[in-house]
C-alpha cells in the first residue's frame, strides 16, 4: 500500500509534467539565449539598474558558477547570478536577472508571502527530512501514530512549495512590469521575458502538484488502515 495506490494513476502523469516542465525551462532558456536584446544590457547591468531604481543600492550581485543556479540570498541580501546570466546581453539573461531582483524588491517591501516562507522555513527544513522516515517506519511496522506523524510533517514541506507559487509568480510579474516600463526591453520584446518566465513557473507548479497529491495519498492510506 505504500508503493501503490489508486492516485498514483495522478501521481504518474504529475510527474512526467514535472519532468516536461525541467525539460522545457532549458529548452527556452537556451532558445532565448541567443536572441539579444535591443538595447544590449547584460543581466548583471539590468539587475544593477533595477536595483539601484528601487534604491537598493547596497545590495551587490554577485555571479556563480552552474547553469540556472540564479538566486536571491535573503540572509546576505545578495543577487547570485550564474555566469551566463550575469555576463550575457540576451533575452533569456535579463529576464532570469531581473527576476532574482523581483525577489529582492519582495524582501525590502516585505511581501507577505516571502516572509511567511521565511519564517516557516527553518520547520520545513527540518520536517522534510524526517517525514519520509516516520512514513516508512509508520507503514512498515503499521503504526498509524507514525504515520499521522509523518503525514504532518510532510504537510509542512507542501505548505512551503504552496507558499513559494505566489512568491514566484510575484517576482515575475515585478520583473516584467519594470523592464518594460524602464525600458529595459521593448514591448515585441516581452513575449520572449513572458516565454522564459513562465517556462521557470511551470516547474514551481508541477513539483507543488505532486506535493499535494503525494499529500492526499498518504492522508487517504492513513484513513483507510483506520477503518481497517
Amino acid at each position: 500500500m505504500l508503493f501503490f495506490h489508486p492516485l498514483d494513476i495522478l501521481i504518474i502523469p504529475a510527474f512526467l509534467l514535472s519532468l516536461w516542465a525541467q525539460f522545457r525551462v532549458r529548452g527556452t532558456f537556451n532558445r532565448w539565449s541567443e536572441v539579444q536584446t535591443l538595447r544590449g544590457l547584460t543581466g548583471y547591468q539590468a539587475a544593477r539598474m533595477m536595483l539601484d531604481r528601487n534604491g537598493l543600492h547596497d545590495v551587490p550581485i554577485e555571479p556563480v558558477p552552474g547553469t540556472l543556479s540564479d538566486h536571491y540570498d535573503p540572509i546576505h541580501r545578495v543577487v547570485r547570478l550564474s555566469e551566463s546570466v550575469y555576463y550575457e546581453n540576451s533575452i533569456s539573461a535579463v529576464s532570469v536577472a531581473c527576476h532574482e531582483v523581483g525577489h529582492a524588491i519582495q524582501h525590502s517591501v516585505h511581501y507577505p508571502m516571502l516572509v511567511l516562507r521565511h519564517k516557516i522555513f527553518p520547520v520545513v527544513n527540518i520536517a522534510s527530512g524526517i517525514a519520509p522516515f516516520l512514513l516508512l517506519a509508520g507503514f512498515l511496522f503499521q503504526a498509524s501514530g507514525l504515520i499521522g506523524l509523518g503525514i504532518i510533517f510532510f504537510s509542512c514541506a507542501v505548505a512551503f512549495q504552496l507558499v513559494t507559487l505566489p512568491v514566484e509568480f510575484n517576482a515575475s510579474n515585478r520583473a516584467r512590469e519594470i523592464m518594460v516600463a524602464e525600458g529595459f526591453i521593448s514591448n515585441e520584446e516581452e513575449r520572449g521575458v513572458a516565454k522564459v518566465l513562465n517556462a521557470a513557473a511551470l516547474t514551481y507548479v508541477a513539483a507543488a502538484l505532486i506535493s499535494l497529491l503525494e499529500l492526499l495519498k498518504y492522508i487517504l492510506i492513513f484513513t483507510q488502515s483506520d477503518r481497517d
